[in-house]
């Protein structure tokens, strides 16, 4: 049954600014990438995005030859060709590790864009309200790269390129729900064609999440992973955010503003007044 979380009943009292601001970088990122010749694009991927044989290029010192196949037309016969492209990926510290971060704000297509974004949006706000706006942004890119890591791990020496902040968006999913499991989270449910909606828990609706990913994960251990969703990355980063959000508790204290709470001492007075006036007693 196809579930969607659609709002969160709580509330932030800061403007998460990083969080629109991640939000915006990645729709620029998009948005450029889209206007970009098709094989124009596949070369952004591969070298902006993380291709995990990289890091074992960049330790032997070796530059990384891989083959892009493009889509093409015969001129004079006008047939559909397939043509072979090599490209040479920097295998530098500097490209690679570049890289870690730079994939993190590309993205597929506009569904992949809105999946990871309107989370980020529902859950991020709330994390970046009880870290602050630099502890929030170090706290995503740590989270990211901790779930590249586990992508790297399953798949040292793929040659496919991965890219989207899937992994630094579970980092914040895993945060959320250590710090507020009972939460209320608006949900949208589809029984077929009929939509239902809830209010639940976002220890159930995270709960959910991350046990499709874990299974779909599961599903994938040694099956051959050209193409295809990162399961395992969106694992760690939950596993990642959900480890590293109490330890950032303790270190970073609370200074989201709250309301102040309600002060009866100014009602004190006039109650005093009516119900006990000690100069008219004596």
């Amino acid at each position: 049954m196809p579930f969607f979380p659609l709002r969160d009943h709580n509330p932030a009292h800061r403007l998460p600014i990083v969080t629109f601001g991640i939000i915006g970088l990645n729709v620029i990122m998009l948005v450029w990438l889209m206007q970009l010749a098709p094989l124009r694009q596949e070369l952004v991927v591969y070298e902006r995005g993380f291709v995990p044989a990289r890091i074992g290029a960049m330790f032997s010192g070796r530059a990384l030859e891989v083959r892009i196949d493009q889509a093409a037309t015969d001129k004079r016969t006008g047939r559909p060709l397939i043509v072979e492209h090599a490209v040479r990926l920097d295998s530098s510290p500097r490209a690679v590790l570049s890289s870690l971060i730079t994939t993190m704000f590309l993205h597929a297509g506009v569904a992949h864009l809105l999946g990871n974004m309107w989370f980020l949006l529902i859950f991020g706000n709330n994390v970046e309200d009880r870290l602050g706006h630099v502890p929030f942004l170090a706290f995503y890119l740590v989270g990211g790269l901790l779930a590249t890591t586990g992508h790297w791990l399953q798949e040292p020496g793929s040659l496919t390129p991965v890219i989207g902040a899937s992994g630094a968006v579970a980092a914040i999913l895993g945060a959320y729900a250590v710090t507020w499991p009972w939460a209320r989270i608006h949900t949208l449910l589809l029984l077929g064609c009929i939509p239902l909606f809830f209010d639940f828990p976002a220890l159930v609706v995270l709960g959910v999440w991350f046990l499709a990913q874990l299974l779909s994960a599961r599903e994938r251990m040694g099956i051959d992973m050209s193409g295809g969703v990162a399961f395992l990355a969106h694992v760690c980063g939950f596993i990642a955010g959900a480890a590293l959000m109490p330890l950032a508790r303790r270190i970073i204290p609370d200074r989201s503003p709250r309301p102040a709470p309600q002060n009866y001492d100014d009602e004190m007075p006039q109650y005093i007044d009516e119900r006990w006036d000690p100069d008219r007693d004596v």
